[in-house]
């Protein structure tokens, strides 16, 4: 059991410093593991002003994660337009997305019974 969680905080570490780098807005991480018939253990979630950067926020995500963890997305959605894209990872679920499209869908109030952290740049 070691093992996993340790591999979960690098793929976590790794989704929110390919965020940063592409200076995304408002990183959020939601703990979902304490919640019954959960879809993930995390969601990372952020917002970009620009359609733009959007795609590079999710590049950079799957560029580090894949340099820090060798892991690879199962599942890429929303690229088409960039409004909203979404990483499965798996056990953790990265939304990237244009702000009006998160002011709009505010996954956070949906899953207001988990533990939500704000995230900080540690980077600078």
């Amino acid at each position: 059991m070691k093992k996993r969680s340790d591999a979960a905080g690098v793929l976590l570490n790794s989704i929110i410093k390919g965020i940063f780098e592409k200076q995304g807005l408002n990183v959020i991480k939601i703990d979902l593991r304490k919640l019954e018939n959960r879809i993930a253990d995390y969601f990372i979630i952020c917002h970009a002003t620009s359609t733009t950067q959007v795609d590079s926020i999710c590049d950079s995500v799957e560029d580090t994660v894949r340099k820090k963890s060798g892991e690879k997305p199962i599942h890429v959605e929303g690229l088409d337009n960039c409004f909203w894209v979404l990483l499965d990872f798996g056990n953790v679920v990265v939304h990237i997305f244009l702000e009006e499209y998160r002011s709009f869908y505010s996954l956070e109030s949906l899953w207001a019974d988990a533990s939500i952290e704000v995230m900080e740049d540690k980077i600078k």
